[in-house]
């Protein structure tokens, strides 16, 4: 674990492996926790790196818009002095914030991975933001969590894996109400759709099929407006793909990352 000191304040991030470097950035939702399924087999022949975005874990908290998140992981990866070859997989707000990063900092990383994430909400899909944000500033983060459950996992998911769904309401239960709200509105005001065409990265656009919060039929949308990116649903699943369907999920990323040993 450590804590990378950048213009910004310090962001906590967490290196496993070697290889070449893959950033994984979390969702509203869960913290870098989210990718523990997952990050030893992605780190048999990459270096991992999860991070954990503003205001999560010991990363200071700052910003208020998808682009300052954005700014604030391409300042952490000039500090960790990660090559332009290193790939970014985000989820949910981590993949707003990675497509917002590839708009930006293009030229930082090579592959982008998108997971469960739009170039913005219609307006249906802000309301519920907007609740959660009133909900945590006004009664704290405990009374969110059954609401933030409901927006990560299929119901049936829910039901059958009571100790998963646990730990996550503990991992949201620690959060800053403050910091929530804010990044709940961010999501809100975020519109990635006019920039999408500046994106030169190469890109795999994956979409849970049961997915109520990002649904699969605009995550579509938001990979059209990439050019050449792949589309792929994971069958089955909700928001979180890594922590719901970890082989699928590995499956669709392994096929799509160049895989290169430390030498």
């Amino acid at each position: 674990m450590a804590l990378v000191e950048t213009r910004y304040g310090g962001m906590d991030v967490e290196p496993l492996g070697s290889g070449r470097d893959l950033v994984l950035l979390h969702s509203l939702l869960t913290d870098r926790s989210a990718f523990d399924a997952v990050a030893p087999a992605l780190a048999r022949e990459r270096r991992v790196w999860r991070v954990n975005l503003p205001g999560y874990g010991r990363s200071a908290p700052g910003g208020t818009t998808i682009e300052d998140l954005a700014d604030r992981v391409a300042a952490a990866l000039e500090a960790l002095r990660l090559p332009g070859d290193t790939d970014v997989l985000g989820n949910g707000l981590g993949g707003f914030v990675a497509a917002a990063l590839a708009v930006r900092h293009g030229h930082r990383l090579d592959r982008l991975v998108l997971v469960d994430c739009l170039a913005s909400f219609p307006e249906a899909g802000k309301e519920p933001l907007r609740a959660l944000a009133r909900t945590v500033r006004a009664q704290g983060m405990g009374a969110a969590l059954d609401t933030a459950v409901r927006r990560m996992f299929p119901q049936g998911y829910i039901e059958a894996h009571p100790d998963v769904v646990g730990e996550r309401k503990e991992a949201l239960r620690r959060m800053d109400p403050g910091t929530f709200s804010t990044l709940c509105l961010a999501l809100t005001q975020v519109d990635l759709a006019p920039e999408l065409g500046r994106i030169q990265n190469r890109a795999l656009v994956l979409a849970g099929e049961l997915d109520q919060t990002t649904p699969p039929q605009l995550v579509r949308r938001l990979a059209d407006g990439i050019a050449g990116a792949r589309f792929a649903l994971v069958p089955g699943c909700g928001h979180c793909p890594q922590i719901e369907k970890p082989e699928a999920f590995l499956a669709a990323v392994g096929a799509f990352l160049p895989a290169a040993k430390a030498g």
